[in-house]
């Protein structure tokens, strides 16, 4: 049985002033820069509390903005002292695109193998 989760997922897609982040605090050398592409498809997802419209979504990443810029940071490096001191809500949305998705679907349901073809594939609210 698939189970639909009363959460909703946001998506941080890094745009290019983050990847210059990163190339410029992390690389090591020109052999190890990344491209925006490759920082693009291995992207984090947040849960965030059930909305039912993407602007709900959109509202609610303008009030964290700082943790998940801060999460984001973390996920590349734990040193502080590399991260930008000044974080503003602008800034956030110049260094992301944000995609929300409002419905998030369990498809391991209550264990962790896949369902077999002989399950049920009924949707439970």
């Amino acid at each position: 049985m698939f189970y639909v989760v009363e959460r909703s997922i946001v998506v941080l897609k890094p745009k290019q002033p983050f990847l210059d982040w990163i190339n410029m605090n992390l690389a090591n050398s020109a052999d190890t820069l990344l491209d925006l592409n490759s920082v693009r498809i291995d992207c984090n997802s947040y849960l965030i509390p059930e909305v039912s419209e993407i602007e709900d979504g959109i509202a609610y990443v303008d009030e964290f903005f700082e943790a998940l810029f801060q999460l984001e940071f973390a996920s590349w490096t734990e040193d502080q002292t590399l991260w930008p001191q000044e974080l503003s809500l602008k800034m956030f949305w110049e260094w992301f695109d944000v995609e929300i998705s409002p419905t998030l679907i369990d498809l391991a349901g209550d264990s962790e193998e896949s369902p077999s073809e002989d399950e049920s594939h009924d949707t439970v609210h």
